[in-house]
């Protein structure tokens, strides 16, 4: 038998997904405030999506599968993505193929959630500066 996964409710007010979405796109005094403010996962997010495994580690652990699957559904880990579909976080899901680029979901977030939509493009950015940082022969890669 199949062990049920358990998962935390994602249910913030709009200046904390605004917060969120600074905190991704880069100022660490808004993901530090974020941290020490009762918002420990989307802390630990920002460092997960920059490929840090202890923070990985941290929301699985703490019951945030589902916001590992975002970031490894925007890395095209297909397993992560079914989950969120099979798992019924479509928002998420949407999330995560935007974050890849996904132009359909991107304006399918625009429509329905765009607080969600501004954060999959600030995610988006994210993953394409890690991705040119692995491409570059000249530079050191973040990994």
């Amino acid at each position: 038998m199949a062990e049920t996964v358990k998962f935390k409710p994602l249910v913030y007010p709009a200046k904390i997904l605004l917060a969120w979405g600074e905190a991704i796109g880069g100022n660490k005094k808004i993901r530090d405030w974020l941290g020490k403010n009762g918002y420990p996962e989307l802390y630990t997010f920002v460092f997960a999506l920059n490929l840090k495994d202890d923070a990985r580690e941290w929301l699985m652990k703490n019951k945030y599968p589902h916001l590992l699957a975002l970031i490894q559904g925007v890395e095209r880990n297909k397993k992560a993505l079914e989950w969120l579909k099979k798992n019924e976080f479509e928002v998420l899901w949407r999330m995560a193929l935007a974050g890849d680029g996904d132009e359909d979901s991107l304006t399918w977030l625009l429509l329905k959630h765009r607080d969600f939509a501004h954060l999959a493009i600030k995610i988006k950015k994210v993953k394409d500066g890690i991705q040119d940082d692995n491409d570059d022969p000249h530079r050191i890669s973040r990994v």
